[in-house]
């Protein structure tokens, strides 16, 4: 079941103060000697508490022909333990009033229980358990990897604008792991076996290749001597090797065709850039906000109301991710419209922000844009923790304070020296969705934001 962050929000809205300051002097770090990194933030605010576990591994650590891995695990984390029978997990979470649920990304997979802060002990119990005890039964995982295939196909193959999101993906990388779908081929799920999810297990889910991050109404003092005896006992384990191979620079453009039941074409654009490790990344933030944040932006004032072209356009940057990944320009056009008219419309304004500097108000405005969402997000506990452990994956958690200085440092220049450099043809994929008429009887398929990265 994929899912975008946005949509945890709305559920875990839960409000905390903002602080000017960053969160660099409120945050807690320490490492226990077995290697389990522990990241803490109290507040006090509310009487709740969102306690998750990261595990540094997704869809970039596994291979070819066993693609999926980390999705299907993920499903079988609920199958039960000694101590908790298959399906009891959730059951005992909502027992107590809280809601659990995991996700898995191309860079990790996380697992988190939102609850009263006294029920925290629960949430240690249960996740301390299944790090090390996880039972693999062969009934459960058969019935699993059912499931997941059957979301496979609902979700991507029956789905036109995911099906074409996900061979742009394939097609813009050659090398990197982001070349193959979170929840893998289906030929690969199809060719499971217990013991490749036995082993993934015992690779990956160990306290040196996790950490934990909890985000509430605690104290340290007390929260910790817990968490040292729930986790403290597990062997450290062996550190799986996280470094990959990047792509090469592109040395053309690369076009792609798919042809799917829809009722209207699909436009997709991918150009290789940089993440949060370079200060690129934040320009391409600002540039993503000018092109597509809102009815004032130049994709909504150019393409919608203007030149009437799309229902909708889009840009959007994936700086949050381990490995330099793609900016992505999204268009779904009108009716009797051309494809090859809007992407010459969405070329023009690439050209726009390469030849004319960008105005002080405009630049303002965007910058403005990404403060408010970067702070009043974090009235939500889930989402600041997600936000804290977002940035630990990709680089560290301190790097979050960063964010908002290098944003402010954005400058006119900047926004025409890295549109020059990365949003080039040359730099592209380029994906499009030829309709086909649906088959007699059968509806045709919702489509879903290109923003959906995770899975769940």
């Amino acid at each position: 079941m994929a899912s975008g962050i946005l949509s945890f929000l709305f559920v875990y809205f839960l409000f905390i103060p903002l602080s000017e300051a960053g969160l660099k002097e409120q945050v807690f770090e320490t490492v226990l000697p077995n290697g389990l990194k522990v990241i803490l933030l109290e507040n006090h605010k509310a009487p709740l508490i969102t306690f998750q576990v990261w595990y540094r591994v997704g869809s970039r650590n596994e291979e070819w022909g066993k693609t999926g891995l980390s999705h299907m695990l993920e499903h079988m984390m609920f199958k039960g333990t000694v101590k908790v029978g298959p399906e009891e997990f959730s059951r005992i979470i909502q027992e107590n009033g809280g809601n659990d649920n995991a996700f898995t990304s191309y860079d990790y997979t996380a697992y988190f229980e939102n609850l009263s802060a006294d029920r925290v002990q629960i949430a240690l119990d249960l996740e301390s358990d299944r790090m090390q005890n996880l039972i693999l039964r062969e009934e459960d995982f058969r019935t699993e990897r059912m499931v997941v295939m059957e979301e496979r196909r609902l979700r991507t193959e029956d789905n036109p604008q995911s099906a074409l999101t996900e061979q742009v993906l394939a097609t813009a990388f050659q090398i990197q792991p982001y070349r193959w779908p979170i929840i893998g081929w289906m030929e690969d799920i199809a060719r499971f076996t217990l013991e490749d999810l036995k082993t993934y297990y015992k690779t990956y889910y160990n306290p040196v290749n996790a950490f934990l991050m909890v985000v509430g109404d605690f104290k340290k003092e007390e929260l910790l001597p817990k968490i040292e005896k729930a986790f403290g006992s597990y062997p450290k384990g062996a550190t799986p090797y996280q470094e990959k191979d990047k792509d090469p620079s592109q040395i053309g453009e690369r076009r792609i065709f798919v042809k799917k039941e829809a009722q209207l074409p699909y436009l997709v654009m991918g150009y290789h850039v940089p993440n949060l490790r370079e200060q690129d990344g934040y320009v391409l933030e600002v540039i993503a906000v000018i092109l597509s944040g809102g009815r004032s932006s130049r994709f909504y004032q150019g393409l919608v109301r203007e030149k009437r072209l799309v229902l909708s356009a889009d840009a959007d940057h994936s700086l949050l991710s381990r490995d330099p990944s793609l900016f992505y320009l999204s268009a779904d056009l009108l009716p009797d419209k051309e494809v090859a008219e809007v992407e010459k419309a969405l070329d023009q304004e690439m050209e726009r922000l390469q030849k004319e500097p960008i105005g002080e108000r405009e630049l303002e405005k965007a910058k403005n844009q990404l403060e408010a969402a970067f702070l009043y997000g974090q009235d939500s506990l889930f989402y600041q923790a997600m936000l804290l452990a977002q940035h630990e994956i990709s680089l560290n958690w301190g790097a979050v304070d960063d964010y908002i200085p290098s944003i402010r440092k954005v400058s006119a220049e900047d926004i025409q020296r890295v549109a020059k450099q990365y949003l080039i043809p040359d730099n592209r994929t380029v994906g499009i969705l030829i309709p086909l008429p649906p088959k007699e009887g059968k509806p045709v398929p919702m489509e879903p934001s290109i923003k959906e990265r995770m899975v769940r």
